[in-house]
């Protein structure tokens, strides 16, 4: 072997996809089959006819119905965690005390406490916890982020956000439907990523209090399929959030808005707007592509991102601490909604 060969051999990351489900089937794996610095080396779902299919299709020679056979194996430097909510603590923790970096998928957990755990594990082991928060590597979320971060649009006082799905149109599996699986209904599955986006985008501004109502019109589970919440911050900004799987709508909707004292932005898609010498400009810049590209790209910006951090030891965008933060005011979400009061946050 050539020495150029074997130096790309030592920095190829070993890694292990535990779960198999619908985002491993179209997000993780295709993603890692391309990147030239990563091998596929294991795979582990309860599903067998499934997970051998799929070893067979991306050429991956150790595939095991346990994950703890995954986690024993030599050589495994980190591990995907795509399987339902209630299986990422347990597994994150059997990972991270076997000594793998862990980017589990969104939420981190159904708890605080579950999440809180898996980051106090990962800072015992000094690994990487990562949090599949794609919408911060959305192309277009990241230039809003540069333009809020340099004053561009001055002290961002409100932002409105929402994931609107029209009835008939949600086609999950079924266990997000159950809370002793999913922890929660829509709030869980789009409120969680909406809100991490939100306060990213502001600057991760320290929360004082929420309100919120949340709705059970269609679902069978008592799981909520509509919520509504409005989140105040310690500097006097306000966060709008709605979220639904059910609203009797034409199209669904995704929108993330921020209002400055200086200007306003729009984001998917995106528009930028300044005040100028008394006059609002169109700031925008100019070669933007749809919102279905900045989607795409942003998992694929996600993962690179996770293994390059793995490769120079540096700290990851969206951290396992960051998304515990956030299953805490969603905790108090569903208090606000449960109570119908505010929530006074702590």
């Amino acid at each position: 072997m050539s020495k150029e060969k074997e130096k790309k051999e030592i920095r190829r990351i070993r890694v292990g996809i535990i779960g198999t489900g619908a985002i491993a089937q179209t997000i993780h794996l295709p993603i890692l089959s391309r990147m030239d610095d990563v091998e596929i080396a294991a795979l582990a779902d309860i599903d067998k006819p499934k997970l051998q299919t799929l070893a067979e299709k991306y050429k991956v020679a150790e595939y095991y119905h346990d994950h703890q056979k995954l986690l024993a194996m030599d050589g495994i430097d980190a591990v995907h965690i795509c399987t339902p909510n209630s299986l990422h603590a347990p597994i994150a923790l059997d990972a991270l005390a076997a000594g793998k970096h862990v980017l589990v998928e969104r939420p981190i957990a159904r708890t605080t406490d579950e999440a809180e755990a898996m980051v106090a594990e990962a800072k015992k082991r000094k690994k990487i916890l990562m949090v599949g928060m794609n919408n911060r590597f959305r192309p277009d979320a990241m230039i809003l982020k540069n333009f809020v971060d340099g004053n561009e649009l001055g002290n961002i006082f409100y932002t409105k956000a929402g994931w609107l799905r029209r009835r008939g149109s949600w086609n999950e599996t079924g266990w997000a439907r159950k809370k002793h699986i999913a922890g929660g209904g829509v709030f869980i599955d789009l409120g969680i990523p909406m809100l991490d986006l939100s306060m990213w985008l502001m600057g991760k501004p320290k929360p004082v209090s929420v309100f919120s109502a949340m709705y059970n019109h269609f679902q069978k589970e008592s799981v909520e399929d509509s919520s509504t919440a409005m989140i105040r911050f310690e500097n006097n900004a306000v966060l709008s959030l709605e979220v639904s799987w059910t609203l009797l709508m034409e199209n669904d909707f995704t929108y993330t808005n921020l209002f400055g004292t200086l200007g306003g932005a729009l984001l998917n898609p995106l528009r930028i707007h300044k005040e100028m010498h008394g006059n609002l400009v169109n700031v925008t810049p100019t070669k933007i592509e749809r919102p279905e590209y900045h989607s795409r790209k942003s998992y694929e910006y996600e993962i690179r991102h996770f293994y390059e951090s793995i490769k120079h030891n540096r700290p990851v965008i969206s951290s396992g601490e960051e998304a515990a933060e956030i299953m805490r005011i969603s905790q108090a979400i569903y208090q606000s909604a449960k109570e119908k009061r505010e929530i006074v946050l702590k």
